[in-house]
């Protein structure tokens, strides 16, 4: 007999491998191809998540004026109050971040509407007045301010820049009754003058009533409705 006839079989090219070892290959190649699923789900999902939450606060960046959230400090608010004071009728305030002047003014007495384009801090100002209490006499709209009309409100609070001033001091004095009252927070109107200032710094609120607005010859304003027929609804 040949010697060659007893000898192992020569090992293919690339080595020779057992079906053991052919299965365990395999498997380790399996391994590897869900791990690299699972890691592009996760990335993948990550980022998703990240823009849904960045979006919100990004996207109005874009917009022709921008409106940066910059929450009311505690004094603010009390200022804000304060002015109100022997105030009646509804409110609105413009630019109503996460609430908090809604909040203090409703329980102050007052129905309140707040009116925010970040939906984010809209669901929040609800969630606040809720656990505050309050969430029977205040309303949060996810809304451009420019396309609401402010007509129906006696008392209206604005969070503005000084960009956006001029446009809304225009807007306002055409939907606002002669016996409303505008107060502004950290930045004044350009062309009216203040019956009123309280505070100092970024603290500072001004306050102006309609009935001392330059060029009073427009004529009587909107007529004011009744607290009870002003429409509050969630929209």
């Amino acid at each position: 007999m040949n010697p060659r006839d007893c000898a192992p079989p020569e090992p293919l090219q690339g080595g020779y491998q057992s079906p053991a070892e052919s299965l365990e290959a395999e498997g380790q190649k399996g391994r590897r191809r869900r791990w690299g699923l699972l890691l592009t789900g996760v990335v993948g999902g990550t980022l998703a998540a990240v823009y849904a939450v960045a979006t919100p606060f990004v996207a109005p960046a874009f917009r022709r004026v921008c409106l940066p959230f910059v929450p009311a400090t505690p004094q603010q608010v009390d200022n804000v109050v304060r002015v109100l004071r022997g105030r009646r009728g509804p409110l609105a305030d413009v630019g109503s971040g996460d609430g908090r002047i809604v909040i203090a003014a409703a329980k102050a007495g007052f129905l309140a509407a707040g009116y925010e384009l970040n939906p984010w801090l809209v669901w929040f100002s609800r969630y606040r007045a809720w656990r505050e209490g309050v969430h029977g006499s205040t309303r949060f709209h996810i809304s451009d301010l420019w396309k609401v009309s402010f007509a129906q409100y006696s008392n209206v609070v604005v969070f503005g820049v000084p960009q956006m001033m001029p446009q809304l001091e225009k807007k306002l004095k055409l939907e606002l009754a002669d016996d409303a009252r505008v107060i502004a927070c950290r930045f004044p109107f350009p062309h009216w003058t203040p019956d009123l200032v309280v505070g100092e710094g970024t603290d500072t609120v001004w306050v102006y009533d309609t009935r001392t607005f330059p060029g009073c010859e427009r004529g009587p304003g909107t007529p004011r409705p009744t607290p009870s027929a002003v429409n509050l609804r969630v929209r």
